[in-house]
């Protein structure tokens, strides 16, 4: 079955575990792997979907066996074996980061719908990301919203800084790629100095 038949095949039986109207486009996919720091092993893509953004990880130079896919969609966990074989897949959600193994991760990049979760949910998954993520490791998430998706109390409590790329405007609908990364040490003292 072709990928995009496969796509809205499970959009359609699954809605709650396919976020997206459409796949990401190559641009948004593109920009999101060119987050990756280029000293970058070891990364995690949390909800790969039919695996887009996993191709461009690929293509930016993480080997598939260095790859660790969170897909909790059962359908697309499978697909996701069969076109990545080397890669390691995990048909549990982003949470269970933990199930990638004691060595630290230097990335985790994620197709989450960070905006339509709880703060609760944000929580759990960012604390799980920041845990096993290596002292220099980022976290790179996409969002549609005009601001960061990641709550700005869950910014503060885990002592995290952020940047973000251009809007990609070849995309349905366009979107902008944040990337998190621990704050500097000084820079969370002054913080928590401020409170």
């Amino acid at each position: 079955m072709p990928k995009l038949t496969t796509f809205s095949a499970q959009l359609l039986r699954r809605p709650r575990e396919v976020s997206a109207l459409a796949p990401s486009s190559r641009h948004l996919c593109r920009a999101m792997a060119m987050q990756i720091p280029s000293s970058a092993r070891r990364v995690a893509e949390l909800g790969p979907g039919t695996g887009n953004v996993t191709r461009e990880i690929i293509e930016v130079g993480i080997q598939p066996k260095d790859l660790s896919l969170f897909e909790i969609n059962p359908y697309f966990s499978q697909w996701l074996r069969n076109t990545y074989p080397a890669a390691t897949v995990f048909n549990e959600p982003a949470h269970k980061l933990a199930l990638a193994g004691p060595e630290p991760i230097d990335a985790v990049v994620s197709g989450l719908p960070l905006l339509s979760m709880t703060a609760g949910q944000q929580q759990e998954i960012l604390s799980a990301v920041f845990s096993q993520l290596g002292e220099d490791g980022v976290y790179i998430q996409f969002t549609y919203g005009p601001a960061s998706p990641v709550r700005q109390n869950i910014v503060t409590s885990l002592g995290l800084t952020y940047t973000r790329t251009n809007r990609v405007w070849f995309n349905l609908p366009p979107a902008v790629v944040y990337v998190y990364r621990r704050a500097p040490r000084r820079v969370q003292q002054l913080a928590f100095v401020a409170l």
